[in-house]
């Protein structure tokens, strides 16, 4: 029951929700989603279930796309159009001035997070604080922004941007520092994620579809998250010995790479993908990692 599902998440329905029907359509209680997307935002939400909840590491810390709608001359509590509007302010930008500006977020930035996020104070996600009307101190923190480029100028204050981003950029919070650089407000009003972890929104399934197709043609192999990682092919007694957690000494593996230590590896027996392993020179061994196998 380990599986990849990857989701094309539309608006309106939160992250927690898209899971939860992953749950019932498949019967299964081990079911991660690998970043969560906002109720407003729509695109790729990757899921793992099974033992495969146990890579969803690999892709939380992947690179991610976006489509954003930034709408200028507004400033609101959320920094998206859902919350309460707190400015309102005179537009005057150009094409000229708008890329101008873009440019200057690209690269690594600092980001303060947003009070509407799922980020723990003391034990507490901080939208839980906000909804109660507290605010308290965040830390800015170190992202970037590989890519950030005009796609489309909507209207006076509406525009479309294309933003290639690390993990844990917030859209919101940089809508709302673009306005603030533009000297007029902005809050992002449409939110599309187009890539994540490799995977774009092409690859995958509108969840409606999920949720009535019996096929169940939507389910992949969760090898494909880590298919970046060199691959490993052991024999039938060494499989057994790794799904029991037992590491592989070096002389009895022949790779077809150079070993370095601290290198993470898939590890298949024939056509089976079994999980990942770490080399160890210390132990001079491949330890396991994690065992995705469910034999």
């Amino acid at each position: 029951m380990s599986y990849l599902i990857l989701i094309d998440k539309p608006k309106g329905v939160t992250s927690f929700r898209a899971v939860a029907e992953i749950k019932k359509k498949l019967h299964i209680k081990r079911v991660g989603h690998c970043g969560t997307l906002d109720p407003m935002a729509t695109g790729v939400l990757p899921v793992l279930t099974g033992r495969a909840a146990r890579l969803s590491s690999y892709m939380l810390a992947a690179d991610k796309r976006y489509i954003a709608g930034v709408r200028l001359g507004i400033t609101t509590g959320t920094l998206d159009i859902t919350g309460q509007i707190t400015g309102e302010f005179p537009v005057s930008v150009d094409d000229e001035q708008l890329k101008a500006t873009l440019s200057k977020f690209q690269g690594e930035i600092l980001q303060v997070p947003p009070m509407y996020s799922a980020l723990k104070r003391d034990g507490v996600r901080l939208y839980e604080l906000a909804r109660r009307g507290e605010e308290v101190k965040r830390e800015p923190r170190a992202v970037t922004i590989h890519e950030i480029n005009l796609i489309q100028r909507l209207n006076e204050t509406d525009f479309l941007i294309d933003v290639f981003c690390s993990k844990g950029t917030y859209i919101r919070t940089l809508a709302d520092d673009i306005g603030k650089a533009l000297g007029c407000g902005a809050a992002l009003f449409e939110l599309r994620r187009t890539e994540a972890a490799g995977f774009t929104a092409d690859e995958c399934t509108p969840l409606e579809k999920i949720i009535s197709d019996d096929s169940n043609t939507f389910l992949k192999d969760p090898q494909l998250c880590v298919m970046h990682l060199p691959k490993i092919t052991v024999t039938e007694a060494q499989a057994n010995r790794f799904k029991n957690g037992g590491g592989l000494s070096f002389n009895r593996l022949r790779p077809e790479f150079q070993l370095c230590d601290g290198l993470q590896c898939r590890v298949l027996c024939g056509e089976e993908f079994l999980g990942l392993g770490q080399v160890s020179f210390s132990k001079e061994e491949l330890t396991v990692t994690c065992v995705i196998s469910e034999d």
